[in-house]
């Protein structure tokens, strides 16, 4: 088969946190596993260069979310005649005429009145893009050849708000790990203090407003603990930097590191003494993966998909309920003996995940979809 990726989001500095990184290891999997079928990647100019085997790439410099998605894209697609093309997310042209699979990695703009309504744009402007997210996923989950949901959460999620799906159309496959753990640790180290860590997005769902709080009173308690908070420079994060600072808590305490590298991320997980993950709303929840593999004990919310990938290996806590937060942060802090127990748990649980596996699998539904 001649098989198509949408790889325009190739890279967590191209298409931001996880979902870069899932286009990225799909890609690069695929290419190494993968020598029956040829590959035809649609790259913007950012990352044209970033991907190397035997495939063939095309410039597809088309943005997501716009009007030129929609109506430019799919002539770049549909001459190609491929037998088949995979979307790593929902936002597949409409006019689009060459078959397809999708990736389903969540449905947070459903669920989560506060993501759903995050936004810049003038109230009219974004009523009208969200109706068309609505559309277009409908369009997707209907036209698709299979779906791919990486976690059972987002099947379920998927089939509660479009009953009308078929179930067996929609495949589990769990995402993988990047071994950012085999990177030396650079001459640059962080704080030698003691801190907790947060890596991902701002976006409202992620909880990091009810993260400082709860952090603002932990402090009190613990002034030789840091926070720090690591992600993509962007809107959300300006807010919550002057979100910081209407609160009670001394500003040196938080650091925030917008832009990180990949070396970068792996010296804040190697010296972190615990990860917090308070997020409200999660597909699958690759860094608190991440941190595992680093040997880092992980505290997160008790909600969505985190207790099906996390296990038995995470503290957990009611995202919603500061008190429960500070606690959970005490716990982790002051005894030790649990920290190495959630060590060992997260070496074990994150055996479960593979890129290798996951492109195995997906190469099995390629085949089934011809």
């Amino acid at each position: 088969m001649r098989i198509g990726i949408d790889t325009r989001m190739l890279g967590p500095t191209v298409g931001g946190g996880g979902l870069g990184r899932y286009v990225e290891e799909l890609s690069h999997e695929l290419l190494q596993l993968d020598h029956k079928n040829r590959y035809v990647l649609f790259l913007k100019k950012e990352n044209f260069e970033s991907i190397q085997g035997d495939c063939e790439k095309r410039l597809a410099d088309v943005h997501w979310y716009t009007a030129k998605e929609q109506l430019v894209l799919p002539k770049l697609i549909d001459q190609e005649g491929l037998d088949l093309i995979h979307f790593p997310h929902w936002n597949v042209p409409l006019r689009l005429r060459t078959p397809f699979v999708v990736t389903i990695h969540d449905l947070i703009l459903l669920e989560e009145p506060r993501s759903a309504k995050a936004t810049t744009r003038h109230p009219l402007i974004y009523a009208l893009k969200y109706q068309a997210y609505r559309f277009v996923l409908r369009s997707a989950l209907k036209r698709s050849r299979a779906i791919i949901a990486v976690s059972e959460y987002t099947k379920s999620a998927i089939l509660n708000h479009f009953p009308w799906v078929p179930s067996e159309k929609i495949h589990v496959v769990y995402e993988g790990i990047t071994n950012l753990s085999s990177l030396q640790p650079s001459n640059t180290s962080p704080k030698n203090a003691p801190y907790f860590l947060y890596v991902g997005n701002a976006y409202p769902h992620k909880n990091l407003e009810s993260l400082l709080h709860a952090f603002s009173f932990f402090h009190k308690i613990h002034p030789e603990v840091q926070l720090i908070l690591a992600g993509r420079d962007d809107l959300f994060y300006q807010r919550l930097k002057k979100e910081l600072s209407e609160i009670d808590v001394h500003p040196e305490a938080v650091t925030f590191v917008l832009n990180p590298t990949d070396q970068e991320l792996a010296d804040l997980y190697r010296n972190a003494t615990l990860y917090l993950f308070p997020s409200r709303s999660e597909g699958f929840g690759l860094p608190p993966l991440e941190a595992m593999s680093f040997g880092v004990p992980v505290a997160a919310a008790r909600r969505t998909s985190l207790p099906e990938i996390l296990g038995e290996a995470a503290l957990y806590f009611d995202p919603d309920d500061i008190e429960d937060m500070v606690a959970t942060m005490e716990q982790a802090l002051t005894d030790k003996p649990l920290r190495e127990h959630l060590t060992q748990k997260g070496h074990e649980q994150i055996k479960r995940y593979s890129w290798k596996t996951m492109a195995d699998k997906i190469l099995e539904i390629y085949a089934s979809c011809a």
